[in-house]
């Protein structure tokens, strides 16, 4: 009965992981609700659901159950980025920030997250500590290079000199 049960549940977490990778986020939402014994899972089935919520655009309740989830695990970064990435949206930067920062402390090697930090401080207006980010994630990620031309958060730097400098843009007077 009890592998029956724990079968069950994992099916179904694998199905709502599946309808999130197709962007379906209500039938993920179905099986996640679909679960028994959500206790038995609850990391799995409140970072999914956070997930879920973040697809649908609902992000105050997908901050709550990201939070659930740190409760299961506090050094979930996906969960610290799902947070970050909400908090953005709205219009809570200094908290996007907060998170990013928390996520940097758990995994200061994963490129992603210093990226993060550097969109979050460009948006808040700190050049410098955008920049030092920036810089600080392309040495460890050259591919996150090819994300820049179409990160509307850099926007606020896309003229200054020292941001085009970093990321390798010449000016028209520099070609040769």
């Amino acid at each position: 009965m009890v592998i029956n049960k724990r079968r069950r549940r994992n099916r179904l977490l694998e199905a709502a992981r599946g309808y999130l990778e197709l962007d379906m986020p209500r039938y993920a939402l179905r099986q996640i609700d679909a679960i028994d014994d959500p206790e038995q899972c609850a990391f799995d089935a409140f970072q999914l659901r956070g997930e879920a919520l973040r697809q649908q655009k609902k992000y105050e309740e997908a901050v709550k159950a990201f939070r659930r989830a740190l409760v299961e695990n506090p050094n979930s970064i996906n969960v610290l980025l799902g947070m970050a990435w909400c908090f953005k949206r709205t219009d809570q930067l200094q908290r996007a920030i907060n998170s990013m920062q928390r996520a940097y402390k758990v995994a200061p090697h994963e490129a992603i997250v210093l990226y993060n930090l550097s969109c979050y401080f460009s948006l808040a207006g700190d050049k410098e500590q955008a920049l030092s980010w920036l810089g600080r994630s392309l040495r460890m990620e050259k591919s996150l290079r090819k994300l820049i031309p179409d990160e509307s958060d850099f926007d606020p730097l896309r003229d200054d000199p020292d941001f085009q400098f970093i990321v390798g843009i010449k000016k028209s007077s520099d070609a040769t």
